[in-house]
């Protein structure tokens, strides 16, 4: 049984900046930046995705992240 979706809440936003890198963040908090092609590739990907597609795209971009594995609070 899969638990509750940890993107609904929408954790990630971008911000580009100036020389064209893209800073992933979230909650606030930097957690990777996005040089070159990667920016590029994140760029065009991320011109045709929905909002929850766009959340995933960043979960993915920041690399290792959220395996699924973690412990969960009761």
């Amino acid at each position: 049984m899969p638990g509750p979706d940890s993107l609904a809440d929408e954790p990630f936003s971008y911000l580009t900046r100036a020389d064209g890198t893209i800073v992933i963040r979230y909650h606030g908090a930097p957690v990777t930046l996005l040089r070159g092609r990667a920016a590029d590739r994140f760029t065009t990907r991320l011109g045709t995705s929905d909002s929850a597609g766009a959340q995933q795209l960043m979960a993915r971009a920041t690399g290792n992240f959220k395996r699924g594995n973690e412990r969960r609070t009761p």
